[in-house]
Order: structure tokens, then C-alpha cells, then sequence
């Protein structure tokens, strides 16, 4: 029976041919490929690599300013949390005429 330090070298052995045969066999198919493809005049299009062009969602749309603190010039779309130069006024008082 084999030790298991033979056992390891061996194993070791294998997988260094099986690296070098793939090699071997990957530029083999590589090369076969690249011959059909300039044969056939194929496109990435139609071997499948590029998809269609998926629906993109629309971006958010910068939103318009409703309001104006009359002093920094700072404005407010009305969307999200209140800043803080209107937080308890009359948020009339800071509306921006369109």
C-alpha cells in the first residue's frame, strides 16, 4: 500500500498534467473557434454574447424648487424632510412664483 506522502506526490503529479492538457485542449478549441468564426463571418451578436438592449429605468428627474429662503437663496423641491430655515414658519411666506 501507497504512504500518504506517495499518495500526495502523485496527486500532485495529476493535477499538473490535468492544468497542462487543459491548456493544451483550450487553445485547440480556441483556435477551431476562431477558424469558424472568420469562416462564417459570425458576430458577437449572433454567437449570443451581447444581449438586447435592456429598458433602462429613467433616471430621477432633478425636481423643481417650490420654495426659497429669502436670505441664503437656498431652495426646497417640498420633497423629503424640511430643512431646517423653514422648519415651524409659514411655508407660504416661502413659496416661489412660477
Amino acid at each position: 500500500m501507497a504512504s500518504y506522502k506517495q499518495l500526495t506526490a502523485q496527486l500532485e503529479k495529476l493535477h499538473k498534467e490535468v492544468a497542462a492538457a487543459r491548456e493544451r485542449e483550450v487553445a485547440q478549441v480556441i483556435a477551431e473557434i476562431r477558424q469558424k468564426i472568420a469562416e462564417y463571418d459570425l458576430t458577437a451578436e449572433e454567437l449570443g454574447f451581447t444581449s438586447a438592449a435592456k429598458p433602462r429605468r429613467k433616471a430621477a428627474s432633478a425636481s423643481v424648487a417650490r420654495y426659497r429662503n429669502p436670505k441664503t437663496g437656498e431652495t426646497w423641491s417640498g420633497r423629503g424632510r424640511a430643512p431646517a430655515w423653514l422648519a415651524g414658519k409659514n411655508r407660504e411666506r416661502f413659496l416661489i412664483d412660477a
